[in-house]
């Protein structure tokens, strides 16, 4: 496969990413005025959330696996129709459990069909230069902040929800219907010796009960304890520091661009000094910056750290497909990567969870930092565990 196509793939995975993750936390956008004019409760629409991200976490897994038997091309594509699907019938729904299964089972099914099959192929498609390739596919993730929501949101500003909503559905398919054509299987070679070493694991069982794989899963779901609850309540502890709502709304979006960077930055330095000491040197920006969030009180204090914090966790996650293609072969990277995904998964259902429950109970969120500043470093400690990789030299993408 030439190298010109594989950066074409690139594009594809980030168009899909984009378009996937941007449908899904759409929602945010239509809280209001779906609540206004249904009568729906906050808590129930916003259970939705929940069902989805918790659907696209257990579902990774299955499709991943899927993944490496038929190949992410038509992975993609029914994921591509899930999403589209789930749209549609949400933006006819009558009632509060159908919208809560069509926009949070349907399009949650959809969206793990795209994470974990996509980082895993871009790993397969790259034996150099593979921190940038699967950066550049997750930066999907930090698009669609920019891009979709504020079209959804303009869409609904002009029209009503629903309109806005079936909108977005059929652009979904207009973009993500041609990019999932483009993928491609990526395949190690024969002589690959990261399929043949001694001890490497020779199917999906033996890889998810491989020492390297706890470590990752492992790190991964510390990782995202770390950042989950920070993330998730850092514009209300903005605005009990007594920040105004919209400049507390800008410390996120500034959050998530400097995450966009940060997916470029860290996987150039990946290619350049090594994926696990990018990592970890990462994760310890994480909870460095986390932990010092317990000062913060000012505007551009709150500035600062979220663009650290952004660029770091931004930076990161990508990380973990590159590191997983150095410890395991190509034809079990997609249940590999979804598994850990589910994993993961968990920690970003139950972060936002305790961050609720902290300010609950003791009336800020100091302890919801200093116990996400553990936990970061936590992530770092475990991280070092990694056993030496076995070399890659002889991998090559079909």
């Amino acid at each position: 496969m030439s190298s010109s196509y594989r950066w074409l793939m690139v594009a594809a995975g980030a168009v899909l990413t984009c378009m996937a993750l941007g449908s899904e936390f759409s929602l945010a956008v239509y809280l209001q005025p779906l609540g206004d004019s249904t009568g729906w409760s906050r808590a129930g629409i916003s259970a939705t959330m929940t069902i989805d991200f918790l659907t696209m976490g257990f579902s990774a897994f299955g499709w991943g696996a899927l993944s490496d038997r038929i190949g992410p091309r038509p992975v993609a594509l029914i994921g591509t129709t899930l999403i589209g699907a789930g749209q549609l019938i949400a933006a006819q729904a009558q009632s509060l459990l159908l919208f809560q299964l069509s926009y949070g089972l349907v399009i949650g099914l959809g969206t793990g069909a795209i994470y974990a099959p996509l980082m895993a192929a871009a790993a397969n498609w790259f034996e150099t230069r593979r921190g940038l390739a699967v950066s550049l596919v997750s930066c999907g993730f930090g698009v669609a902040p920019l891009t979709v929501s504020p079209l959804a949101r303009w869409l609904v500003t002009q029209h009503d929800w629903r309109w806005s909503m079936t909108a977005i559905a059929l652009l979904a398919w207009a973009l993500m219907f041609p990019a999932a054509l483009l993928l491609r299987r990526g395949e190690v070679s024969s002589g690959s010796p990261a399929a043949q070493a001694d001890g490497a694991p020779a199917s999906l069982s033996e890889a998810l009960r491989s020492p390297p794989f706890i470590v990752l899963a492992a790190t991964f779901f510390l990782c995202c304890g770390a950042h989950a609850g920070p993330i998730f309540h850092t514009m209300s502890y903005a605005i009990a520091c007594g920040i105004a709502p919209m400049s507390a709304v800008s410390i996120y979006s500034l959050e998530g661009l400097a995450g966009l960077g940060g997916r470029l930055l860290f996987g150039l330095l990946a290619d350049r000094f090594g994926t696990k000491r990018v990592l970890v040197g990462g994760l310890f920006l994480q909870a460095v910056v986390v932990g010092l969030y317990v000062h913060a009180r000012e505007l551009g204090e709150f500035y600062a750290l979220a663009a650290v914090l952004g660029t770091a966790y931004g930076g990161v996650m990508p990380l973990y497909a590159a590191l997983a293609r150095d410890y395991f072969p190509a034809s079990v990277m997609g249940g590999v990567m979804g598994a850990a995904a589910t994993v993961s998964s968990l920690a970003m259902a139950l972060g936002p969870l305790a961050g609720g429950w902290v300010f609950d109970r003791y009336g800020d969120y100091g302890w919801l930092y200093a116990a996400s500043c553990a936990i970061g470093l936590g992530a770092v400690a475990v991280s070092l565990a990694f056993p030496p990789a076995a070399s890659q030299e002889g991998l090559r993408p079909a």
